[in-house]
């Protein structure tokens, strides 16, 4: 009870579950783009689902934390003269998320360019079940680059240097907890924002593939991998990489702004007409 009134405590719960809020927009942003490909009154079941499995693997994955520290261990160590690495089962892991990242991405923005994310007559094209099981997927690499960075922000040394382990431990379980809820409360409007947007659509694979990239050279850097002797690959700076999504979203914002006062939509009995009808085209 002791860590209730240290204000400490409350500056690293706050600052926890602000990065776990910026962290899970890419989460958010998956989930919008695969639970748009259903059925509309099944939308905010897969949100729903997708955000809870978030939370629990998050909370189990911290009561596990020695295991996840232990996956830092090197399990096979590669020397091919123009490759060296060290693997082991973060990199693993993380690299394997970007990997499906990558692949989820490009083949969305190619069926959406291809015009083939809806069946015949608009009907989703997606099942409930492979959209969940894609979720949960991804939703494991993402607890994991959460969970560390999480374990890096929050000291589980003892007092006065750190807050202990079941400080600690109860720090970041609230952070996760408050993060999902905000999150779901936005995911719904977030999603019909996505969906009702093409641009922000083909926007937010983009990000995607970006942050695909991010976990590939994350995986490198954690696998200790260097090319030719020397070239050593270090992970990307997440600072740099959500300043570019946030600012990519303002231009955008910009943009939607624009064509919404360039185009001011015309209302006629409580009826959207087109724009560009006249005037005597709308009267008959």
């Amino acid at each position: 009870m002791e860590i209730l009134f240290n204000p400490d405590a409350w500056i690293a719960l706050l600052t926890l579950t602000f990065l776990e809020i910026i962290l899970g927009i890419d989460n958010i942003v998956f989930l919008s783009i695969v639970s748009g490909k259903l059925k509309e009154e099944e939308q905010p079941k897969a949100r729903r689902i997708g955000l809870l499995l978030a939370m629990a693997f998050r909370i189990v994955l911290l009561f596990g934390i020695t295991w996840v520290l232990s996956l830092q261990e090197t399990l096979l160590h590669i020397d091919w003269g123009w490759l060296q690495a060290g693997i082991t089962g973060q990199s693993l892991i993380i690299f394997g998320g970007g990997l499906f990242l990558l692949y989820k991405s490009v083949t969305e923005i190619h069926h959406k360019l291809e015009g083939e994310e809806e069946g015949e007559k608009g009907k989703a094209s997606g099942s409930l079940s492979a959209a969940i099981f894609q979720i949960a997927a991804l939703n494991l690499v993402f607890s994991f680059d959460s969970i560390l960075t999480a374990v890096g922000l929050v000291s589980m040394k003892e007092a006065p240097e750190g807050f202990g382990y079941e400080g600690a431990l109860l720090i970041m379980i609230l952070s996760i907890i408050i993060s999902i809820i905000i999150m779901m409360i936005f995911a719904g409007p977030v999603s019909k924002f996505v969906n009702n947007h093409p641009t922000i659509q083909i926007l937010g694979l983009s990000f995607l593939i970006l942050i695909g990239v991010m976990l590939l050279a994350e995986g490198g850097h954690l696998a200790h991998m260097a090319f030719f002797g020397g070239t050593e690959v270090h992970s990307i700076p997440k600072g740099y990489l959500y300043f570019s999504i946030f600012f990519s979203l303002f231009v955008e914002f910009l943009n939607l702004r624009m064509k919404k006062s360039k185009n001011p939509v015309k209302l006629h009995n409580n009826k959207i007409i087109d724009p560009k009808l006249e005037d005597e085209d709308i009267t008959n």
